[in-house]
């Protein structure tokens, strides 16, 4: 049977071959570009001594969601973090998971409204974005590393891929189920395409689209740990240092710390997606 197996394999190898010989340049600036961005963000982050940024985060924290009881838990986790010894790698961590949930917003966002105005254009890309949250997730590396090399960009990449179904597939379902009489109000009033956008669409399907954000952070944090297997900085490489040597301490406090910024993350975000 073996004999008449369908070459899927190869001819996958052979595109990305095709791909690295005839676009080796695109790929490579984008590369330089991503990689400045992510040490840009980094490098700001660090200058600020651990005990002000900590301080500044309980304070945003406080300001914008006025809820004391989260501000401490922030505060104090952070001082965990930062006794731990894992200050740094969490930063770094932090910047990616904010940089891919940026690009997953900026090219998601829109696709979903396209793809909501357009029922034809969802029927072709769901098959796609169904692949894209079933194949596991150590398969979106070999890709981004053939393409990119090893560092933190390939970790990027497959981290944008990952978890950019789920703006793509919110934002969809938000604006497809604005409500019928706020679209004919729009339209009574004279409203054009853009102005029933962003005076109707968008604002009835904003909670919609805030699930998605919440979701693609948590999924980009998930991603961004493994991202650690093709060279990426962050939290995931002590919790494969300690995989690769049993080390239980290590891989405890890095786990810790993952789990400690997620419910930071998710409880920031998911507050701004219930107020609005």
């Amino acid at each position: 049977m073996q004999n008449y197996k369908i070459p899927l394999g190869r001819t996958m190898e052979r595109f990305l071959d095709w791909l690295v010989d005839s676009g080796a340049w695109f790929f490579d600036n984008l590369a330089i570009a991503l990689e400045w961005l992510i040490r840009i963000a980094t490098d700001a982050l660090l200058w600020f001594p651990p005990w002000l940024f900590i301080v500044l985060i309980g304070i945003l924290v406080l300001v914008v969601r006025r809820n004391p009881g989260l501000a401490v838990f922030s505060v104090l986790s952070f001082l965990l973090i930062w006794n731990l010894g894992y200050w740094v790698d969490t930063l770094q961590t932090l910047v990616m998971v904010v940089w891919a949930t940026v690009l997953c917003v900026v090219i998601g966002v829109p696709i979903g409204i396209a793809a909501a105005h357009r029922p034809w254009l969802f029927t072709l890309m769901r098959p796609v974005l169904d692949l894209m949250q079933t194949v596991p997730t150590f398969v979106y590396l070999i890709p981004t590393l053939t393409l990119f090399g090893l560092g933190v960009v390939p970790g990027l990449i497959a981290t944008v891929v990952f978890a950019i179904a789920a703006p793509i597939r919110l934002t969809y379902l938000g604006i497809s189920q604005v409500p019928l009489e706020l679209r004919e109000a729009g339209r009574s009033f004279g409203c054009t395409h853009r102005q029933m956008l962003w005076r109707i669409e968008l604002p009835a399907a904003s909670s919609s689209i805030a699930a998605g954000i919440t979701q693609c952070i948590m999924l980009s944090l998930s991603m961004v740990v493994i991202a650690a297997l093709v060279g990426a900085d962050g939290l995931g490489r002590p919790v494969v240092r300690a995989l690769n040597t049993v080390d239980i301490a290590r891989g405890f406090e890095a786990g810790l710390a993952i789990v400690l910024l997620a419910i930071m993350l998710d409880r920031f975000f998911k507050q701004k997606e219930e107020v609005s």
